[in-house]
């Protein structure tokens, strides 16, 4: 139980980074309590933790600090990105404290349950098994694919920052960068399939997946959103999102904007 709260209490410190401006709860401190937790982790078990939980605390730390990066480097370079946070920054200024707090708390809860597969394994004591390897495999996955999303969507914005992105991986999905933070914290899940005990273990690595998918799903609406604001009257744009499913490839989903239970 201490050790969890440590795990709580880190995630707590660098997620409130978000007090500055709230988006930065599930952006940036997002991103940074990862990180942090990844290392916490490795440091609580240092000498008996083996070189696949190690690699796996490593993935949460090279996680965290490509999105935190990623994130900041889009608002320092930016124009156009910064003008899309400057109302946000309007918004949290007028923020009163007890809806910050309440984004806080639910925030750093968050990052504890996503992450829990591995703190499970470690305080179990689970041997390594092929759960384990397969779940890392499938982490690595979500890493290159969001990170290759997040370079693609860079590199077609900087030749042309009017135009919707519909290049390499985004010609499969239009998010893709979503996608891979769903596979990502897929094989964080599967990791755990083999050492979670009881009821209550089972529950909260499911929730924390669970919330995870919802979170994408809304992201993704969003946007959609958002690019239909931008881009709706654009014949090329309106093709595309016919044509191109909106998170998941292969599964005709070309729209989820209709679904308003998506509001996070």
């Amino acid at each position: 139980m201490m050790n969890y709260l440590i795990i709580l209490a880190i995630s707590f410190i660098f997620s409130a980074v978000g007090f500055r401006m709230y988006i930065y709860f599930f952006s940036l401190g997002y991103g940074l309590a990862v990180a942090a937790i990844g290392v916490t982790l490795a440091v609580l078990h240092w000498g008996q933790i083996g070189v696949a939980e190690l690699v796996m605390c490593a993935l949460y730390l090279v996680y965290g600090i490509r999105l935190a990066g990623y994130l900041l480097a889009r608002e320092l370079k930016s124009s156009s990105y910064r003008k899309v946070l400057s109302p946000e920054m309007e918004r949290s200024k007028a923020m009163p404290l007890g809806p910050k707090l309440a984004i806080w708390v639910s925030c750093a809860l968050l990052y504890t349950l996503q992450t829990i597969p591995l703190f499970f394994r470690l305080e179990n004591g689970a041997p390594v098994d092929g759960f384990l390897y397969v779940g890392l495999v499938v982490m690595v996955l979500g890493l290159v694919l969001e990170t290759v999303s997040d370079l693609q969507k860079t590199a077609a914005k900087r030749k042309n920052p009017y135009r919707f992105v519909s290049s390499g991986l985004f010609g499969f999905v239009r998010c893709p960068n979503y996608l891979g933070e769903l596979i990502f914290w897929l094989g964080s899940f599967i990791t755990g399939l083999s050492v979670y005990q009881g009821a209550l273990q089972w529950a909260c690595a499911l929730i924390g997946l669970v919330l995870i998918v919802f979170i994408m799903f809304s992201g993704a609406r969003r946007l959609e959103i958002r690019q239909d604001r931008n881009y709706g009257e654009d014949p090329e744009y309106q093709h595309y999102c016919k044509t191109v499913p909106i998170l998941l490839p292969f599964v005709p989903l070309f729209s989820v904007k209709k679904y308003k239970f998506l509001v996070a």
